[in-house]
């Protein structure tokens, strides 16, 4: 029986579309794709999430991979306010899953940046259980240390649990650890998928 259901954030509850957001600050795509790809693609990324590195830092590394767009990376993240917005179904799907009787709680990778910037994106937690961010915890997913951190925080039994991500290897990894995984494709889906499990 699930009593738990645990939430990735980035693509789950809230949109997180870099390109569309660069596009809107007037970066054109060509340099957007390689913006991304010395930033979010690069292996400082979860690093940076974890907070082991500072923005400066990061920068400084997201730059080393592409000298030549080093303006643009600086004006990519001077400054991301509204790059990561909160889906609108986010509050009332929490509030329906606590009404059901489910504990929610969230896990995610997410920046202090990210948590800085656009804390409005982060509305729903306060009707959570509790959760965890990487940028607070030096932990980042798929790293099992991340998942286990959660169940000892919050006394979480992973088999009377249900972890939903729209990544698959995130999923596979709490499975791994006793929970019941779902990937996430859509809010209705996901829905579904949970009233079938009850």
């Amino acid at each position: 029986m699930i009593k738990n259901v645990v939430l990735d954030i980035s693509n789950v509850l809230v949109d997180y579309d870099p390109v569309e957001y660069l596009v809107g600050k007037g970066i054109d795509v060509p340099t957007i794709k390689r913006i991304v790809k010395a930033s979010v693609l690069s292996p400082y990324w979860e690093a940076f999430e974890r907070s082991d590195l500072t923005e400066e830092e990061a920068m400084k590394a997201f730059v080393s991979l592409d000298p030549e767009i080093e303006d643009a990376l600086y004006k990519a993240y001077a400054d991301i306010s509204g790059m990561l917005s909160m889906r609108s179904y986010a509050v009332n799907w929490v509030k329906e899953l606590k009404s059901e009787g489910y504990n929610v709680y969230y896990l995610s990778n997410y920046s202090k940046k990210a948590y800085d910037e656009c804390p409005e994106s982060l509305e729903f937690t306060k009707y959570t259980d509790g959760g965890l961010l990487s940028y607070a915890e030096r932990l980042t997913k798929p790293d099992p240390k991340f998942y286990r951190r959660l169940i000892d925080r919050y006394g979480i039994i992973p088999n009377e649990s249900l972890f939903i991500d729209d990544s698959e290897e995130n999923v596979e990894v709490a499975k791994n650890l006793g929970f019941k995984g779902h990937l996430f494709k859509s809010y209705e889906e996901a829905k579904e998928f949970i009233k079938k499990e009850k």
